[in-house]
């Protein structure tokens, strides 16, 4: 009982860990599946086929890559105007910044369903047509708020005798941005970036709102379960799982190689 209450708090953090990483492993497991239906939901037996032909299934690859597409452009317009909007919200004082402060809380505590609905009536009330860009108008929206609340967090923890120094010893406004401020504030704008990928890459119902006829691999994956669920899914799931893991790990490699090599 004693070993038990000492190592409570790390028993409960690796099963929570374990199941948290329970679907993707067996995603991982069924990868290498080699199905004898349309339904790829028992385990027959182990086959590579779906490895060596990953866009086997019509169509997937083409809404990967727009997958892909939307969520690399939707982070870099969530994280240009969320850094620019964090720091014009930590750094000056103006008029309605208290409003607009709680106005950006407000796509991250709205069901999605509602901000797809608004979004929706907003684009058919303009004569938008429906489409790539429309949905790229969405992920900007719903990811601006991520991005500008990582960034800010960043930003208010930044110790601002760091920018006088700069300017003490004769550095301009923008040699102080790029040389002291903007390194300092890069881990919140990474962070920020990061989640924007991924809910971007991720999102459904805004997606399926405002697609038209756009499909997106989310939604391809929806659609695919209606008549049976290709082995490829499971693959292209597998490779962004590992793919992720290995940016987190790198990620951490470096950061903890900086903090040994300053404390040498």
């Amino acid at each position: 009982m004693r070993w038990l209450r000492k190592n409570l708090v790390v028993i409960a953090g690796l099963l929570t860990l374990a199941y948290m990483i329970l679907p993707n492993l067996v995603v991982m497991a069924f990868s290498f599946n080699r199905p004898k239906g349309r339904f790829n939901y028992s385990w027959q037996e182990f086959s590579l086929d779906a490895w060596k032909d990953p866009c086997g299934v019509a169509d997937m690859c083409e809404s990967l890559s727009l997958s892909l597409q939307l969520a690399a452009w939707a982070t870099l317009g969530a994280v240009l105007l969320g850094t620019m909007i964090a720091f014009a919200l930590v750094r000056y004082r103006f008029r309605a910044r208290g409003a607009i402060n709680s106005l950006i809380f407000l796509p991250m505590a709205m069901p999605e369903v509602v901000m797809a609905a608004s979004l929706l009536t907003l684009f058919l009330n303009m004569g938008i047509e429906l489409g790539f860009w429309t949905v790229l108008i969405a992920h900007i929206m719903f990811c601006l708020s991520f991005v500008v609340t990582a960034v800010k967090a960043r930003v208010m923890s930044m110790d601002p005798r760091l920018e006088e120094a700069a300017r003490d010893l004769y550095a301009g406004p923008a040699q102080t941005f790029l040389r002291v401020t903007l390194p300092i504030a890069a881990p919140g704008i990474a962070a920020g970036a990061l989640l924007a990928f991924a809910l971007s890459f991720d999102d459904f119902i805004i997606t399926n709102f405002n697609a038209g006829s756009t499909v997106t691999f989310p939604m391809f994956v929806w659609g695919s379960a209606q008549r049976g669920t290709p082995v490829q899914i499971n693959v292209i799931g597998t490779a962004m799982f590992v793919l992720a893991v290995l940016m987190v790990a790198a990620g951490q490699f470096i950061t903890n190689r900086r903090k040994k090599t300053a404390t040498a």
